[in-house]
């Protein structure tokens, strides 16, 4: 852990020296905050969204129409978490950047962008809602997806996720217990 300004601060599990703004396949996994299960829940091994999980639903669909480099693969909203596949295609357009970045600002189009922005969305519509106990947890995990093999066991992974809920540690009913 690093200091900045003298506060211990986390430091970023993205991988150093990248650029996740390039033309890729990543794999995203975003949680609820304390692993609370707001989105639905799993019945037959079928998932059943709640009206949070259906804001999280439509949040996620509509990604691609906020930004005109983006398309989305396979996901799945879980319980408690989502999985997806998000592709960052060439970008159409050069469009003025409107606000000044700094060093520590998320480049413009970026997958931190676009996880902050769908975030945001989701908690801000749950708001007007008056669904207040829902909140994110920090951050996100990514994985650069790096072939097609790789692409196609995530997709099983990402499709069959219901069917292995059970067996999740993050499932706070869940046969193997915590």
């Amino acid at each position: 852990m690093s200091l900045f300004k003298n506060v211990f601060r986390i430091e970023s599990t993205r991988l150093k020296h990248y650029d996740y703004s390039q033309p890729g396949e990543y794999f995203i996994t975003i949680c609820i905050q304390s692993h609370e299960c707001l989105f639905g829940h799993v019945h037959k091994e079928e998932m059943r969204l709640s009206p949070i999980g259906e804001i999280a639903r439509k949040c996620w669909e509509e990604i691609p129409y906020h930004f005109n480099n983006i398309e989305l693969d396979e996901y799945i909203i879980m319980p408690n978490h989502i999985h997806g596949i998000i592709i960052i295609n060439e970008s159409q357009c050069r469009d003025v950047q409107l606000n000044v970045s700094t060093r520590i600002s998320p480049k413009r189009g970026s997958l931190s962008v676009v996880i902050r922005t769908y975030k945001a969305a989701v908690t801000t519509i749950c708001r007007r809602n008056n669904s207040f106990e829902f909140c994110w947890q920090r951050r996100f995990c990514e994985h650069i997806i790096r072939n097609e093999k790789e692409l196609n066991n995530i997709r099983d992974y990402i499709i069959n996720n219901p069917v292995k809920w059970s067996f999740d540690e993050d499932n706070p009913h869940s046969i193997l217990g915590r």
